[in-house]
């Protein structure tokens, strides 16, 4: 962290804005650390998202604490930099902001990534081919977009299978619960379509990118592994690795990650991934790493030497960047392109501006937290879209498309009438606040008990068991 203070003072040029941004980066956690008024801290907030807007527009990168503007970074006349540049969403895969109280405009991100919506005809679908009622997240378009979706059904119509393939960066010990929601949806795929996954830790990348040893990266893996487990996934049908172990025990892999490595330019990554001269350069070809496993015969011991296999990617949207890479090296070195379903983001507790952080305890509900801080955080923290009196609200209602507790309803209830019911009553006025974050409180409690007693039955030679490579259990 600089301790330059550009005040103002030379702001239009890329290194003031980036000084300024910095500064006003150390006043808004002064401001959260000092407890300082809502309405202030609120203030200092949007213009630190106004600011980033500004210097992604003069720079063509996204702001990131620690990493300065090279010397001549200016706006690409056109690019993948300058795409987007005018938005007020800043999405890629270590920043999401955005200035709405509702969140990131998902429409327009579309746009902007060329993906597709998930339309109900294509849900329908997902039911026909599957025989199965959808998951809430596909009736409630939290996963809301997708590549090559309708191809995959085809070919599994025509009794050609495929694998799954998601992943984790394992930042910290405990998880959150925004971090279960491409997990949970993940095993329904597996189950419903009875197909084996691969999940990818990337404490490789948490070493280039964050302030840790790789002892701790390692580490942090093999604990995120259990809340992974603890999910219910078939021992039979998944492999879970960590980069630093798989990378140097399978040559097939490694061989993908160099072929990838060979067809993208360096100018190409810096464009997709706003890269500096100042980085290092593992993070340069860190993208090649994640996109080995979207390619079958990366992993022998399941597939043999078959590279036919088309993969499908549950993600959130943050990481497509990595996977448009992928898609466009993916013919030229023979293989199909990964498909993709691509998720909504988890509004951290302050609200929809941001996604969570698994290093501010207070932005989120953790996997380890007690029934006493899980009402506690929701009650004290959980953003409310009421007003603010008990008479106003009877009177004009609450606003649920901004209030935190109903968003969070909208993940977890698996009701759809109820979820329906509470909104209405909330939007009327009938529903307060606090009885609405009770409901919360009342669906996360036993939700968050469960997975800790399931997380405590994962033993170290479970983890082991997932976490070898070897042949799954699956019909191809």
């Amino acid at each position: 962290m600089t301790d330059c203070q550009g005040d103002g003072e030379g702001a239009n040029s890329p290194m003031g804005l980036y000084e300024k941004l910095t500064a006003q980066g150390d006043k808004v956690r002064t401001l959260k650390t000092a407890k300082a008024e809502k309405a202030e801290i609120d203030a200092a907030v949007q213009l630190l998202l106004k600011l980033k807007v500004d210097y992604k527009q003069m720079t063509g990168q996204d702001y990131r604490a620690g990493c300065p503007p090279s010397e001549n970074s200016v706006v690409p006349d056109n690019g993948p930099a300058a795409d987007g540049a005018d938005d007020e969403d800043t999405v890629d895969p270590w920043n999401v902001s955005t200035t709405s109280a509702k969140g990131v405009d998902y429409d327009k991100l579309i746009v902007r990534f060329g993906s597709s919506k998930i339309e109900k005809e294509l849900v329908d679908r997902i039911e026909k081919v599957s025989g199965q009622r959808a998951h809430r997240f596909l009736r409630r378009g939290i996963f809301f977009s997708h590549r090559d979706m309708h191809q995959v059904l085809d070919a599994y119509e025509k009794h050609k299978s495929f694998y799954l393939y998601t992943g984790r960066g394992p930042s910290s010990e405990a998880m959150h619960v925004g971090h279960l929601i491409p997990f949970i949806f993940t095993k329904w795929l597996q189950d419903v379509f009875d197909i084996p996954l691969v999940i990818q830790l990337t404490d490789d990348e948490k070493y280039l990118w964050k302030d840790l040893t790789l002892e701790e990266c390692h580490r942090f893996a093999v604990e995120n592994a259990k809340d992974i487990i603890a999910c219910g996934f078939d021992v039979n049908k998944t492999f879970i690795f960590s980069d630093l172990d798989y990378m140097g025990a399978s040559p097939e892999f490694y061989r993908n990650v160099v072929k990838v490595q060979k067809h993208v330019t360096f100018n190409q990554v810096k464009g997709i991934f706003g890269f500096t001269d100042s980085d290092c350069i593992g993070k340069i070809s860190f993208p090649a790493i994640q996109a080995a496993p979207s390619f079958s015969n990366s992993f022998p011991q399941i597939f043999g030497g078959r590279k036919d296999i088309q993969c499908l990617i549950p993600c959130a949207i943050d990481q497509d960047p990595y996977f448009r890479m992928t898609r466009d090296v993916a013919p030229r070195i023979g293989y199909p392109k990964p498909a993709l379903l691509h998720s909504t983001f988890f509004p951290a507790l302050q609200g929809a501006q941001t996604k969570m952080s698994a290093s501010d305890a207070n932005s989120s509900i953790f996997l380890t937290d007690t029934p006493k801080q899980i009402k506690n955080k929701i009650n004290k923290h959980a953003f409310s879209g009421g007003k603010d009196t008990v008479e106003e609200h009877r009177k004009y209602g609450g606003n649920a498309d901004v209030d935190v507790s109903f968003m969070y309803l909208t993940f977890f209830l698996e009701d759809d009438e109820q979820l329906e019911k509470i909104r209405q009553d909330y939007t009327s006025g009938a529903l307060l606040t606090g009885e609405l974050k009770k409901i919360l409180i009342e669906t996360l409690q036993p939700m968050i008990a469960q997975h800790q007693e399931r997380r405590k039955q994962v033993t170290d030679e479970t983890v082991k068991q997932f976490m070898t490579p070897r042949p799954l259990n699956f019909n191809f």
